[in-house]
């Protein structure tokens, strides 16, 4: 064996750990040294030694012990010098981040036992962060977001990165000369901490002056820059989009000018040059150059390897024809689909009839001049078919209540459309997070296909508290929900968590009290009756009592009062026809009126004392395809036409109604009704929806000599929170108005309204979602059909919030301006507040 002096083994264990040796760490480069020795001490190369200590040198706040724990060595184990448990120990101390330079010494070698000596530089902690130049309360956010928190090693990537994301904080939101200075210093109060200085000088907004176009012909300027979403030009009034650059937000604002020329036939179309100028007034000109190439048409479409369709229905589905303005993205949409549950197109047509399989491809197969054949590559495979569904994620709900939801079941063909459909229905139960996620699993080799639907299970109980102030009084309500209830463990101590929930069954308890009156109600839903089809039964009872209110005093005298106690049973059932959107529901009540000292105002009569009775019948049907989510829908429609009916007393008993006293007169009430709704809901993106609704309504009477009906009618204006709806009034919301005022004292027999709701949502999350809106509103109340006209309406516009807790259902407010006077006053209403609490949706 050759002894070696300690320059060559150094040059030796250099070569043998790393021959580059430069590793980078938190952006500073730091040279790893294997063994080297202080003064010449011979030692075997290769040969195996045992550890017998280890030393430390240049600690300021480690221990000894501490770097030893790093280094993962021990004494007594065995080590060879050069070898990998020496280069796995400097690794290690360089992967802690605590140290900026890592040296080893072999300090003695006692027979077959070696010393060691780790010679380190700590990374020095930061003590304390000071910024100038913004608030305070903005610096402290800044230091927050930047993370720089006590204690954190100071190295010099962390004060580039600190640096740059400063500026960059600042040069997002349009300060494009924003210049930081960062100065780091020893604090002589402890050891081995520092202090960081920072200054920032933002200095003003630079906003966009112009945008400025060369090359363009086929497009003006004006249409381009509308096709910048993000990037705007300066001008007086703009207040919805700033004019600053953003340098990511402009490259994606460039790919959308390329993409406008797309879809007009420009595939060639491409940016030779662009940048920003400086103008005088301390602005930017965005200078954009242009080549468009020219305006390509489709030639051929031809269709290759279709069995199943024919070309004719193919091209039904695609909807381009020969001659048509080439549109690249289009025929992919058309082709391949846009990404929504709605798109119609050639590959969703095939796996919503079982081609799981299939490859649908558009290629260019010929381009000549300006015209480019298209050939539309069909593979269709075989069919394939369910073996497998499952659910999963669901604790509370049980299986069966999801099961008889799904629209896919074993052994049926594969469908995208019923897979789609089968997350709206999860999704309209109201139990769940609106993510609903399929879990495809396709088998190729058998043509089959299981599938799994992960839900995330949010609360099926709220509280409702409502206040408000109407009507005279402060009016609150305290309700309890239970919207995912089990009735047959009702009696079952086990199921008690704290409720007995799971089976999808509606049990709801409410009680609403004011000083001028109070209502109790229960009400209970089975969604399935019988459990096979979708027919549910809903049962409810209540009683109210309403008491005389003195305007002028504010007293309320509980000696005169109109009592009211009905029930209701109702059936509904899902219907196939037309489609299955369309659901029939049936109800018949009863509702008995007990007046005592009331002075109730019966038409031109006044009914001090009687008994009322009010049995109908009520029909209504309705289409809701709206979803997938019940509480921020973001496709689809829900119509509805109802009729209410009592049975027309007057034309069967030949009573000579004008001799009879309003008691008599009023003992059976008659009348009719007609109510219809409409909503559509239309996405621009995911989280952006606009809501359209036009509704009115109509109740009319049999018998002119007893003309209209005093209950059933409709109070316009305000919330729309129902107060007294027990004697059968709907109250009807229309922001920016006081709550009723837009009808008189009685209720209208006449109403329409018109809306547009854009909504944004903020997150949608099982605890709580959060959607923001602003809308335009329009509606009235008419006392009969000489005073109806649907175009003289109240109008009003405003912003609002929504926040949906499972818990507590729907919380928001609403700021509105309502443009038009109330009744009877010459002034606009002018901004109205309204709280909702509660409320559903």
């Amino acid at each position: 064996m050759k002894l070696f002096s300690a320059t060559i083994v150094f040059l030796a264990l250099i070569f043998t750990y790393n021959t580059n040796a430069q590793v980078k760490k938190d952006s500073l480069l730091v040279t790893q040294k294997d063994t080297i020795t202080k003064k010449e001490i011979a030692f075997e190369t290769g040969k195996e030694y045992i550890l017998g200590g280890i030393s430390v040198t240049g600690l300021q706040k480690f221990s000894e012990e501490t770097v030893r724990v790093f280094t993962g060595l021990r004494y007594g184990q065995p080590i060879k010098l050069p070898g990998d448990k020496l280069t796995s120990a400097i690794k290690k101390l360089y992967e802690s981040k605590q140290f900026s330079d890592v040296d080893v010494y072999l300090a003695k070698i006692d027979g077959e036992t070696v010393y060691l000596q780790f010679d380190v530089k700590e990374l020095p902690q930061l003590n304390q962060v000071k910024i100038t130049g913004v608030k305070k309360s903005k610096a402290k956010e800044l230091i927050k977001e930047a993370e720089l928190t006590l204690g954190k090693q100071v190295t010099d990537n962390l004060i580039v990165t600190t640096r740059n994301y400063f500026t960059k904080k600042y040069t997002d939101k349009g300060f494009l000369k924003t210049k930081v200075s960062l100065d780091v210093k020893k604090d002589t109060a402890d050891v081995n901490i520092v202090n960081m200085s920072v200054f920032i000088d933002k200095g003003k907004r630079i906003k966009i002056k112009d945008i400025i176009f060369t090359g363009n012909k086929a497009l003006s300027g004006r249409k381009l820059r509308k096709a910048m979403k993000n990037t705007k030009e300066k001008f007086f009034g703009r207040f919805w989009k700033t004019s600053k650059y953003i340098e990511e937000d402009y490259q994606e604002d460039l790919e959308s000018i390329l993409d406008k020329y797309s879809r007009l036939g420009y595939r060639d179309a491409r940016i030779l040059s662009e940048g920003i100028s400086w103008n005088e007034d301390n602005t930017i000109n965005i200078n954009i150059q242009l080549e468009e190439g020219k305006q390509y048409r489709f030639a051929e479409i031809l269709f290759v390897g279709n069995k199943e369709y024919t070309d004719e229905q193919l091209q039904q589905i695609l909807r381009i024809d020969k001659g048509d303005v080439y549109n690249g993205a289009v025929l992919k949409e058309r082709v391949k689909g846009d990404g929504t549950p709605t798109s119609f197109d050639i590959a969703s047509e095939y796996q919503n009839n079982g081609f799981l399989f299939s490859q649908v491809n558009a290629v260019e197969t010929k381009v000549e001049n300006d015209s480019i054949t298209v050939e539309i590559r069909i593979r269709e495979d075989e069919k394939a078919r369910i073996k497998k569904v499952t659910v999963s994620g669901n604790d509370k709900t049980n299986d069966h209540v999801i099961f008889r939801e799904l629209r896919v079941k074993p052994g049926d063909l594969f469908s995208r459309r019923e897979i789609i459909r089968s997350i709206r229905e999860i999704g309209q139960l109201g139990f769940f997070d609106q993510n609903v996620v399929p879990d495809v699993v396709p088998d190729y080799q058998n043509k089959t296909t299981d599938i799994n639907f992960n839900v995330v299970e949010k609360g099926g109980s709220q509280i409702e508290l409502q206040g408000g102030y109407g009507g005279g009084s402060f009016i609150g309500t305290l309700g309890l929900s239970f919207n995912n209830f089990s009735i047959r463990n009702i009696f079952n101590k086990e199921a008690y968590k704290p409720l007995p929930m799971g089976d999808g069954q509606k049990l709801s308890l409410r009680l609403q009290s004011s000083r001028t009156f109070n209502t109790y109600s229960f009400s209970f839903t089975e969604p399935w009756l019988g459990g096979r089809k979708p027919k549910s039964l809903s049962f409810s009872v209540y009683s109210s009592n309403q008491f005389q209110f003195d305007f002028q005093t504010g007293n309320v005298d509980r000696n005169q009062k109109l009592g009211i106690v009905g029930a209701s049973i109702g059936l509904g059932e899902r219907l196939k026809w037309p489609d299955d959107y369309f659901q029939l529901s049936q109800t018949i009540s009863y509702q008995s009126f007990n007046l005592k000292n009331y002075g109730f105002r019966v038409g031109s009569d006044v009914l001090n004392n009687g008994s009322l009775n009010n049995l109908s019948y009520s029909a209504n049907i309705s289409r809701n395809s709206a979803g997938p989510s019940l509480i921020f829908p973001t496709y689809g429609s829900e119509f509805s036409v109802g009729v209410k009916a009592t049975l027309p007393y007057s034309l069967l008993n030949n009573k000579d109604y004008s001799t009879l006293d309003p008691a008599e007169k009023y003992k059976w009430l008659e009348y009719y009704k007609f109510n219809a709704k409409g909503k559509w809901y239309t996405s621009f993106t995911d989280k952006l929806v606009l809501m359209s609704n036009a509704e009115m309504g109509y109740l009319g009477f049999y018998n002119s000599e007893l003309g209209q009906n005093p209950f059933e009618r409709y109070f316009v204006g305000g919330d729309g929170i129902a107060q007294f709806q027990l004697d059968g009034r709907e109250t009807i919301g229309l922001r920016g108005y006081e709550n009723n005022r837009l009808s008189s004292i009685e209720g209208g027999t006449i109403y329409n309204k018109f809306q547009l709701e854009l909504r944004y949502s903020i997150t949608d999350s099982p605890s709580a979602s959060i959607y923001t809106l602003g809308f335009l509103e329009a509606g009235n109340s008419y006392d009969n059909f000489q005073e109806f006209n649907p175009f003289q309406v109240k109008r009003s516009a405003g912003l609002g919030i929504r926040i949906f807790m499972p818990a507590f259902g729907l919380l928001g407010i609403d700021f509105a301006h309502g443009f038009d006077p109330l009744p009877g006053q010459n002034e606009k209403s002018g901004w109205q507040t309204h709280f909702i609490i509660g409320r559903q949706f």
